[in-house]
């Protein structure tokens, strides 16, 4: 029998952030001092358990709001978001020709690079500002599941419902779900297959977000590589699975082992670029596939991204065989 308590997911939007920041976002008339008693006697609680102040949330997770915060407590209504019919035909056009996979559920987008997920400052454009044009008839908007770098390629999974993404976030938070990434790397890693377990920390400074390996006070980081093919010592295609999700993990850690990914200046510096070669100097990582439960049936979803145009032509240029490879890590258990 129901308690009047609520139960609200906590979206991507809303990520790492604090338990009690996330309260001020959805009630700012919710006190601190209520907020903190609520929380001291167990009536608030996330994925059924007690939580402190300080928590840092995931998208997916259960919040349980008791009867006791009201709608007097919570901000003004959403406003309603825009239906496709506000998008001009051809930003429908273009979200909809990204789309690699769609069923009652599940969206998948192969997103270009230099797409942004999500708005910022100076970014006019990005997948989040079209997804209404990705509705095919469905009352709701689809929402976003996770992210990819502006300058990163590849599948992007959206959830057609609340519960559907719900359950697609919690495959991302529990590690149920296997996202496979190419890479060009200048050099050759070695071993030609291996784990690079570095932990990985945000530095603070005015040059826009990034993050550098930190072994003391760093979050725990985890990737796992193998090479599948290689041109002389000069550069190699590179199949990588970040089994743990920080931010900018691929990049830092290939660049802490001394082979930067193709085009990354910001984490490569003048190393990940190839003099004398007429390649975009662009960053030349794709997330090629990704696999987990399907949030309605339970059994596998796999969906694979081709390589865009400008990608394949690089793989070309050296020489690789573009869409032949295997799962490297298909019998890897971490």
């Amino acid at each position: 029998m129901s308690d009047g308590a609520q139960t609200l997911t906590v979206d991507v939007e809303e990520a790492e952030l604090r338990l009690d920041r996330w309260f001020k976002r959805r009630f700012p008339a919710l006190g601190h001092g209520r907020l903190e008693k609520l929380l001291r006697t167990g009536q608030i609680r996330v994925d059924g358990k007690r939580a402190k102040a300080g928590l840092r949330l995931a998208p997916g997770q259960a919040v349980r709001v008791p009867p006791s915060i009201t709608a007097t407590d919570a901000a003004a209504p959403a406003p309603v978001p825009r239906s496709s019919r506000d998008l001009s035909d051809a930003d429908e056009r273009f979200i909809r020709s990204l789309v690699i996979y769609r069923d009652d559920d599940v969206i998948a987008l192969n997103k270009p690079p230099g797409l942004a997920v999500q708005g910022g400052s100076g970014t006019a454009r990005h997948v989040d500002g079209l997804l209404d044009g990705l509705r095919f008839g469905a009352p709701e908007r689809p929402r976003l599941v996770h992210r990819l770098d502006k300058d990163t390629s590849g599948v992007l999974l959206l959830g057609r419902s609340a519960v559907a993404a719900a359950k697609l976030a919690a495959a991302f938070r529990e590690k149920t779900t296997r996202k496979i990434y190419w890479a060009i790397t200048v050099g050759v890693p070695k071993p030609r297959q291996g784990r690079i377990a570095l932990p990985v920390a945000k530095l603070l400074g005015r040059a826009g977000e990034r993050m550098a390996p930190d072994p003391e006070a760093g979050k725990p980081a985890v990737t796992y590589y193998s090479v599948v093919e290689n041109m002389g010592r000069k550069a190699a295609w590179v199949a990588l699975w970040p089994f743990t999700g920080r931010t900018h993990q691929l990049r830092v850690h290939m660049a802490a082992i001394g082979t930067p990914i193709l085009g990354d200046g910001k984490y490569g510096a003048a190393a990940a670029f190839l003099a004398g070669d007429a390649l975009p100097r662009r960053l030349h990582l794709h997330a090629r596939a990704i696999t987990l439960p399907h949030p309605r049936s339970g059994r596998p979803l796999v969906i694979a991204a081709p390589l865009s145009e400008s990608m394949r032509a690089t793989w070309q240029f050296f020489g690789f065989a573009t869409e032949s490879a295997e799962d490297p890590f298909a019998t890897l258990e971490p």
